[in-house]
């Protein structure tokens, strides 16, 4: 931590902890932590003020690596413990971190209630259309007749589109990284962060252990950053370049600012604390 006057500035080694990655060697999962390390030094964020939520997963060991609060939670549950931690402390930034198996299958049907509440959180998710941690076998977001050991005949079911699930449900920020675009994908995270409400980034995140499909080579060849006259305001053009099957669109494909549920929570207690407290008379002349 380096020091200018009275003013105490972090750089990138202050937010790592004494805890070292033990991820596989090229695991995509790297680059996602290095540029949630850069988000967090862009925003000079408080390590006591910030909490790192998890599920279960190669992934999901990342809060051990960051020097903030960090709850390693159940499988497919990020999402949930997630809102409870930021309703008890509404000023704590909150991110949750997972792979594609715990957030997109056990974990599904947790986002469209996060999406549509607007949830202040930012989800960042290592997409590598495998389940690692378990030793390779299908995602939700692995190809139709992809081989592994436990789909030897090929996987017979197409794989989700999470940008496109996130698009449709209302995320109110939806974007798509790739784990190998240090840079790109640092200030991707950082636009997250910076946004109120629910924020959904995706990360192509390859896994050279057990995904041979899926690989740097095959996925660079496919993306492409979003075009500049996209406008993400626009969910139909979103949803179009989510949709295309011969591309990866890096960058923000959706955002819709409206209220955050914490801010309809708090106006719910403004409304609440302005009516006059009941009497026991009043109980008893109401329902007596």
């Amino acid at each position: 931590m380096s020091t200018a006057g009275a003013t105490m500035v972090m750089t990138v080694t202050d937010y790592k902890s004494s805890a070292k990655p033990i991820w596989c060697p090229g695991c995509g999962d790297f680059g996602v932590l290095n540029g949630i390390y850069r988000a967090m030094t862009s925003l000079q964020l408080d390590p006591d003020q910030t909490v790192i939520v998890s599920g279960i997963g190669c992934s999901s060991r990342l809060p051990y690596f960051i020097k903030s609060y960090g709850f390693h939670s159940v499988h497919g549950r990020a999402l949930p413990v997630a809102t409870g931690v930021k309703l008890a402390n509404p000023e704590l930034t909150v991110v949750v971190v997972g792979g594609d198996g715990d957030g997109f299958s056990i974990g599904g049907g947790h986002i469209p209630h996060t999406a549509a509440e607007n949830v202040d959180l930012t989800y960042i998710v290592m997409d590598n259309a495998i389940y690692g941690l378990t030793k390779g076998q299908p995602s939700p977001t692995s190809p139709l007749n992809f081989v592994t050991n436990a789909s030897p005949y090929g996987l017979q079911k197409d794989p989700l589109n999470p940008v496109a699930m996130a698009i449709t449900y209302g995320t109110s920020f939806v974007a798509s990284g790739y784990s190998a675009q240090a840079k790109e994908l640092g200030e991707l995270i950082l636009r997250g962060m910076k946004h109120r409400g629910f924020s959904l980034i995706n990360v192509q995140s390859p896994c050279p252990t057990f995904n041979h499909d899926i690989t740097y080579d095959t996925v660079g060849e496919r993306v492409k950053p979003v075009p500049p006259e996209h406008d993400p305001t626009d969910r139909i053009a979103a949803l179009r370049l989510a949709f295309d099957s011969q591309h990866v669109y890096t960058g923000v494909l959706y955002t819709n600012d409206r209220p955050t549920f914490e801010d309809k929570v708090r106006a719910l207690n403004e409304r609440a604390s302005a009516r006059p407290a009941p009497t026991i008379d009043a109980y008893f002349e109401r329902y007596v």
